[in-house]
């Protein structure tokens, strides 16, 4: 009895100190993945500054593997970068405007920059920005994420 209170006790503190830990269910606390309602919003994250990984899903068993990746790397990555799920056949609109056949496929939207002026500007009140979006080709984990955001120079954390 006491021996199986030592294993759950290790169990417990493994999966909540140890990031490596691979083994389910972990406690993520709170959802970090924002849901896609609007434009409007989708702008005023990447205003915020920090790096967009954009899922564009649909419903499909691999939606649902993508769902918990995402759930756990927004947890790890929590607030250096965002997560932000798109279900498509709400927003089919937002999703054509990426120009992609095969869904779920996963953007990473970085560095917004004021571009510059682009000839003449039909209204002074609207400024426009300039935002790199990498495609995310790496393997759909945590890992994938952090090796991804190492390469091509993404802050995903207080160390980088």
């Amino acid at each position: 009895m006491e021996e199986q209170s030592f294993f759950s006790k290790f169990l417990v503190n493994l999966r909540s100190s140890c990031k490596y830990y691979t083994g389910y269910p972990k406690d993520l606390g709170p959802s970090r993945v924002i849901h896609f309602t609007s434009e409007r919003e989708f702008v005023q994250l990447l205003h915020q500054g920090y790096p967009v990984v954009v899922a564009f899903t649909i419903k499909s068993n691999y939606s649902k593997h993508l769902d918990k990746v995402l759930e756990e790397s927004a947890a790890e990555f929590y607030p250096h970068v965002k997560f932000l799920r798109v279900e498509c056949p709400k927003y089919p609109g937002f999703c054509i405007t990426r120009q992609k056949k095969e869904y779920p496929f996963v953007e990473i939207f970085h560095s917004p920059e004021q571009a510059a002026a682009q000839g003449k500007v039909a209204d002074p009140n609207i400024t426009k920005y300039s935002v790199k979006v990498l495609p995310f080709n790496y393997d759909a984990s945590a890992y994938g994420f952090r090796e991804f955001f190492k390469r091509h120079g993404v802050r995903s954390s207080d160390s980088n």
